[in-house]
């Protein structure tokens, strides 16, 4: 059961929700632990560390092109396929397909690319990525019907994500004023933070990865 207090500010967790929360805490304690020692995935500034030349690479704009598109693909298809449903419901899929949108854009038209991918990289974080999105709409799915909660965050929610995708986007216009053209050297910008995005106040579940912090 619930503790009551918890239950003022999200849906009750039906047991398709409690299966989803674990997997996915589950998964991020995993990838955490291989951060942690060492172990990182190969793109970006992590690329060329212990990289083998016989795997499979492909440029980092590739790379990271579809490391959004097939989420926002699911997201946008989410509107078609279930057309119905609750304002929170439409939240949602507004914010995952504005997020990944975003994403997209940045990396045809703000980031600059000097370096390579792992393929396999690739396909892990594009599968996570279409994994975590389709979760989140489907606990958003199994909690329709529910009374609202008692305490009502999603209008908070909004401002925040308004905000923080706000401030992202303008945060990585910034670093790409700071590169130059062809440089593989990171730049760190003074006076500058980078914005984490949540959803957590739009949905209302205890589903883990409602807690949204999206990257790379």
């Amino acid at each position: 059961m619930a503790n009551p207090m918890v239950l003022e500010i999200v849906f009750p967790p039906s047991s398709g929700v409690i299966a989803a929360s674990v997997f996915n805490l589950i998964l991020s304690a995993i990838f955490g632990v291989l951060e942690a020692r060492g172990t990182h995935l190969k793109y970006s500034k992590f690329f060329n560390a212990s990289f083998s030349s016989t795997r499979v690479k492909v440029p980092s704009r590739v790379g990271m092109f579809f490391f959004y598109t097939p989420a926002f693909l699911v997201s946008l298809a989410s509107f078609w396929l279930f057309p119905n449903g609750d304002f929170r419901f439409l939240l949602l899929k507004s914010a995952l397909t504005i997020h990944f949108f975003k994403r997209i854009f940045e990396v045809n038209f703000i980031h600059k690319f000097s370096g390579e991918m792992a393929l396999d990289t690739m396909m892990t974080v594009l599968v996570g990525y279409v994994i975590v999105s389709s979760s989140l709409i489907y606990t958003q799915i199994l909690s329709q019907g529910f009374p609202e909660p008692p305490i009502d965050l999603k209008y908070p929610g909004i401002v925040l994500f308004l905000m923080g995708i706000g401030g992202n986007f303008y945060h990585h216009y910034l670093l790409s004023k700071l590169r130059t053209k062809g440089g593989k050297d990171y730049k760190i910008p003074k006076g500058e933070a980078p914005p984490e995005i949540k959803l957590c106040l739009l949905r209302d579940t205890l589903f883990v990865d409602s807690i949204f912090d999206v990257g790379p």
